[in-house]
């Protein structure tokens, strides 16, 4: 059995659809993001899993019990959950300890366990030694790994996170992303992941939903999502593409500047404009043409950027009109305006809607 399942949920507000038609399950213990950009109503679904808000249509299911409908909704406090905010929502008047053991105080417990419970706890987020200190002398990361304790330590059923690290700088938040996973190996909790970040979506997920106008454009691993975008837009904002449009000519796929043999590219039997995506690392860059089963396209650098890890080139095909961005190691290094060889394998070609 499913642990969580929505069921053709929707909301909408007035004539506006913020969410349309969406249904998902999750196994227990998957960790799940939902991936788009601001206003595709990523947040909404998340909250109507909270009972903060209600479906206007569809259900919405745990263990097999429904919690929301359009006609009932169970409240938040009975779900079983804990939501961590993009602000934390953590007390300024209370220690780290204080806040961390907040939910179980509420819950009754007895005072030793709840001692108990907020000192391993916070041995597992690396607070042990800040137990006494107020949210004031903590850094950002410090005060997100109190909000991440003290949702744990309820042990809930699910766990839902709203663009939990958008509020912390860019080293924190890379370092924040492996600490959210490492917690989620840990504990196993079901987890709903709301995020714009596609990086923090491919380092904690199993699974990503991407989200485009409150509607689901694609499910998939991380990994599967990259390697085989269904839709143009999927493409485009899961990492960095390349769209080439095509023509079928008897037995070839003319693109901008080069053409392919029809039987070598993917979907080459449709007809009219033909759109596949490439990525840059897919593209190889040689000085010289090389004899090998990878299309050989002469190509011009029209620009180029260094990035530390990689060098970003802009490069266009000889009788093409634009240039087709290329990715290589920081130690290929091709001056602008020089001469180069493509080397594309068309099976990284991947064919979009």
């Amino acid at each position: 059995m499913s642990k969580l399942v929505l069921r053709n949920i929707a909301r909408r507000y007035g004539p506006v659809e913020a969410v349309g038609d969406f249904s998902l399950e999750l196994a227990k213990g998957e960790f799940v993001s939902l991936l788009g950009p601001s206003g595709c109503g990523k947040t909404t679904t998340l909250r109507m899993i909270a009972g903060f808000v209600p479906p206007s249509a569809g259900t919405i299911e745990m263990d097999g019990l429904p919690i929301s409908s359009a006609e009932s909704v169970v409240p938040p406090e009975r779900r079983r959950m804990s939501m961590i905010f993009q602000s934390y929502a953590i007390w300024p008047n209370m220690t780290v300890g204080e806040n961390v053991g907040f939910g179980l105080q509420v819950r009754k417990f007895p005072r030793a366990e709840i001692e108990r419970k907020v000192d391993r706890i916070l041995e597992v987020v690396q607070l042990g030694a800040l137990k006494g200190r107020y949210p004031a002398e903590l850094s950002g990361g410090q005060q997100q790994r109190v909000a991440l304790a003290r949702a744990i330590v309820v042990e809930p059923e699910v766990l839902l996170l709203d663009e939990p690290l958008s509020n912390l700088d860019a080293n924190l938040r890379e370092e924040m992303r492996f600490e959210i996973r490492r917690l989620h190996d840990e504990f196993k909790i079901t987890t709903v992941y709301v995020t714009h970040d596609q990086s923090e979506a491919m380092v904690t997920s199993d699974r990503i939903v991407v989200m485009n106008k409150g509607r689901i454009e694609q499910v998939d691993a991380p990994q599967v999502l990259y390697a085989r975008p269904r839709s143009r837009f999927v493409a485009g904002f899961i990492g960095r593409t390349n769209f080439l449009e095509g023509t079928r000519d008897g037995g070839d796929v003319r693109f901008d500047g080069f053409s392919a043999p029809a039987a070598a590219v993917e979907g080459a039997n449709g007809t009219g404009t033909l759109l596949y995506s490439l990525r840059p690392q897919a593209i190889r860059l040689t000085r010289e043409k090389r004899q090998g089963p990878a299309l050989a396209i002469e190509a011009t650098i029209a620009g180029r950027s260094y990035l530390g890890e990689y060098w970003d080139y802009q490069a266009r095909p000889l009788g093409g009109s634009k240039a087709l961005r290329v990715s290589t190691s920081p130690n290929t290094v091709f001056e602008p305006d020089s001469r180069v060889w493509l080397e594309i394998d068309p099976a990284a070609m991947v064919r979009v809607e």
